[in-house]
């Protein structure tokens, strides 16, 4: 990831959280509401990464067990 990376996903869930209600509320302007979206585009990116590695490492305990 870019910049300005979550420190984990938590972090991550909460800023889309905030972006989300920004933009649900139209708080922002035009060119703004533009960034929000590329940074919640990331952000999302992030969150699915993080969860594919922790589907990975459910799916070899699994198969340990």
């Amino acid at each position: 990831m870019k910049k300005n990376a979550p420190k984990n996903f938590e972090d991550a869930l909460a800023q889309l959280e905030i972006i989300t209600e920004s933009m649900q509320n139209n708080d922002l302007p035009l060119e703004e509401s533009l960034a929000s979206y590329q940074r919640g585009q990331e952000l999302v990116k992030y969150c699915q990464a993080k969860l594919a590695e922790v589907e990975q490492k459910l799916l070899v305990l699994d198969q340990a067990n």
